[in-house]
């Protein structure tokens, strides 16, 4: 058995792009996205995908920005209903984001790990740092690799009283915030 000290998939250093690089060195939080409805491949299930690249934008209503792969079941299943559910994951929840980037195992599907409430706008994360149900007000394809997904707050955010840290990427890991 060999153990990797680097991600086995990841770039040699020598052709890992400048904007990869960059990104890597820019600390984000991670959320995880869900659809109720997903798509043919997933049976009409629900849908879910890591989603680190966002922002939010104070206003009435408020908004949330995201980046997603075009090629996702979540990203197909925003144009067919536009609702969705984003959960901010806790730093407990490492399993999560990995099973939901597609980069660890799930026997039975995404939603066997973690604990999750079904909602009108999508699994819930249970323990989430935060809840947010969106409607999406609009798809911009082809933002470099990326759809855009621009997307206003439905219902009041559902904070968790408990306050966890969050978890975040920074270079390929989740380090413990101080």
């Amino acid at each position: 058995m060999t153990i990797h000290v680097e991600h086995p998939f990841a770039d040699p250093p020598g052709s890992r792009r400048e904007l990869r690089r960059l990104r890597g060195r820019w600390p984000s939080g991670v959320s995880v996205w869900t659809s109720p409805t997903g798509t043919v491949a997933s049976r009409s299930k629900p849908v879910g995908l890591t989603v680190s690249s966002m922002l939010f934008a104070d206003g009435e209503p408020g908004e949330v920005l995201a980046l997603v792969d075009p090629a996702s079941d979540l990203c197909e299943a925003l144009e067919a209903n536009p609702q969705a559910t984003v959960s901010l994951l806790p730093a407990t929840a490492q399993d999560v984001a990995e099973v939901f980037a597609g980069l660890s195992p799930a026997p039975g599907g995404q939603f066997t790990v973690g604990e999750w409430d079904d909602t009108p706008y999508g699994p819930r994360l249970v323990g989430a740092v935060a809840t947010a149900t969106v409607e999406v007000a609009e798809l911009v394809e082809d933002v470099g690799w990326s759809t855009l997904v621009r997307a206003r707050f439905a219902e009041p955010v559902q904070f968790n009283p408990a306050d966890p840290a969050p978890l975040v990427h920074l270079h390929g890991s989740y380090p413990a915030l101080a």
